[in-house]
């Protein structure tokens, strides 16, 4: 059994981003940069669940930049067998990421994919999805349980009332929540393995994908900086401003 996991390089969650001064986009120069951590969840488990001995396989899969290589390195240190970039300069949306992504998996045949849930660069929460519409696969989001036994696969789903579980038979989709695992710290030794695993290089074009972006950025700016609280002697107080300051009562 194969699984794909598709992994993006995005500004490390540590960095405070910026915004250039053009107010163009998000200045990445010389910024830190490392696999989103969902998508380390999502492969966290695919790991996990090669450990187990119920997959064979898990091959890890980027869209980007050349330096995108370092994310897969990553990824294969953490326990991917192979790593498969599709190199373009383009920012891909997500309809154009799935696309990739379908081709891969009729290519390739996985019998899961899983997905980190959303991008913490653009929270799109989309790709998932638009890839198990464009597959024709079930799929069950915000996964926080994982269990994979006789082909099919039981998802225990975060959803606003709480918690919901779903069966599915594979071929299917799996988009992981923070509450899923924590994913392993990649050791040394790790590192060194993975620079001897095999990572192939790849165009959009070669999967017959057009990448050309279907949205256009027109300002990116900061939000708008908090005033300061203040503090009031008693209830009365707080009542009254709530009423006649903030408006909120």
């Amino acid at each position: 059994m194969k699984i794909l996991v598709p992994v993006k390089r995005v500004v490390d969650y540590n960095v405070k981003v910026r915004v250039k001064s053009d107010g163009s986009g998000v200045d990445i120069a010389n910024v830190k940069m490392s696999m989103n951590p969902f998508d380390e969840i999502a492969l966290e488990e695919a790991v996990r669940l090669k450990e187990s001995g119920k997959v064979t396989e898990v091959v890890a899969v980027s869209v980007g930049v050349a330096q995108c290589q370092e994310t897969l390195r990553t990824g294969m240190a953490i326990g991917a067998d192979r790593g498969i970039l599709v190199e373009t300069s383009v920012e891909t949306e997500p309809l154009a990421v799935a696309k990739i992504m379908k081709a891969l998996a009729d290519k390739e045949q996985p019998q899961l994919i899983i997905l980190g849930k959303q991008a913490i660069d653009d929270d799109s929460n989309q790709t998932g999805q638009m890839l198990a519409a464009l597959l024709g696969w079930p799929q069950a989001t915000f996964a926080s349980k994982v269990v994979l036994e006789d082909g099919k696969v039981t998802v225990t789903r975060e959803v606003d009332g709480g918690l919901e579980t779903v069966q599915l038979t594979l071929p299917a989709i799996i988009t992981t929540d923070l509450r899923l695992n924590e994913p392993r710290y990649v050791t040394l030794p790790n590192i060194m393995k993975a620079k001897k695993k095999p990572l192939e290089t790849v165009k959009p074009e070669d999967l017959g994908v057009d990448v050309t972006p279907r949205l256009k950025t027109l300002k990116v700016t900061e939000p708008a900086k908090r005033s300061a609280g203040v503090k009031v002697p008693d209830v009365a107080t707080l009542v009254q401003k709530l009423r006649l300051e903030a408006k909120v009562i």
